[in-house]
């Protein structure tokens, strides 16, 4: 009897404007990772939005993390793995797909591995690779995830967003390296700056917790990264000051861009047309997705041959 164990992963959106690297959101946009023993050659198949731009190979990332997980639970990997990756969210975006690839490759694992780890140890592991907990942290519970480091380990609460916040995605054609987006960072930041921060990713963590969501304009404004990487995105003001006029609570860069992200509860299709617009005037196509966070975070389901 063979196993198939399929993890679907949602996409997650971080930052939030404040929240940087503490404060991800789970989204409904999925990839699905599926990982069997075929005795064949080992395989890594990927298809769905942007498979051109993933590794179809040992290289991708997902794979990397189906092997550490073999590592660490001391178990030999096998001959003859195969793992499927259907992705769902635009690469290098900033929404999370490389995260959502690391969860999908070690929950998998985990299993074929009988089920050595905790979801605390995978996102322990997966913050190890990735670099920070946002993304992963969000990925793999659900909803809103705030998260704290300390050594190896991470500390998170999850909170439940109202069902009625829609997310309005604005997806440039282009795409941005986090690494580039943070080589733009300042290495140093004042003390005025790291309060404003403080005291507004409080007050969106409490409004967020309470249902108060009309303070979102206030609560989402950043002075860490989006002032410097703004700079990345032609038309970053522009498509800014049009979610703005039509209707958004908020906006801010997902991730590290260069999507954007508008928060919002009404004029949902406008919004997006508005941010479609603003973009094409500075000759960038976008795709514009509308979602809703996803709550349930990475499920796994398991299929005896």
């Amino acid at each position: 009897m063979s196993r198939k164990i399929t993890a679907r992963v949602p996409a997650s959106t971080t930052n939030l404007g404040p929240g940087f690297d503490v404060l991800g959101l789970a989204l409904k946009l999925y990839s699905t990772i599926t990982l069997e023993i075929t005795g064949n050659d080992t395989e890594v198949v990927v298809t769905g939005v942007d498979a051109d731009k993933i590794p179809s190979s040992t290289e991708h990332v997902a794979y990397q993390a189906v092997e550490s997980i073999y590592t660490r639970s001391g178990t030999p990997v096998p001959n003859g793995l195969k793992l499927s990756i259907s992705n769902g969210i635009p690469a290098i975006r900033g929404l999370g797909g490389s995260g959502t690839a690391i969860l999908g490759g070690m929950l998998t694992a985990n299993v074929l591995c009988g089920h050595p780890f905790t979801n605390a140890d995978i996102l322990d592991f997966a913050t190890a690779i990735e670099g920070h907990p946002d993304n992963v942290a969000a990925s793999l519970y659900g909803g809103l995830v705030i998260s704290m480091q300390e050594d190896e380990h991470i500390h998170t609460i999850k909170l439940h967003c109202d069902p009625s916040l829609h997310i309005v995605l604005a997806i440039p054609e282009f795409t941005l390296s986090t690494k580039k987006a943070r080589d733009i960072l300042p290495k140093t930041v004042n003390f005025t700056d790291a309060i404003y921060n403080i005291s507004r990713s409080s007050l969106l963590i409490a409004s967020i917790a309470t249902g108060k969501l009309e303070n979102l304009s206030l609560a989402m404004t950043d002075r860490l990264h989006q002032p410097y990487r703004s700079s990345l995105i032609p038309g970053f003001d522009d498509v800014v000051d049009a979610a703005i006029s039509a209707g958004a609570l908020s906006i801010a860069l997902s991730g590290a861009g260069p999507t954007i992200a508008a928060y919002c509860l009404e004029n949902i299709e406008t919004i997006g047309i508005q941010m479609h617009e603003a973009f094409k005037g500075h000759n960038i196509n976008c795709e514009i997705k509308t979602l809703t966070p996803d709550i349930d975070g990475s499920l796994v389901s398991i299929k005896d041959d």
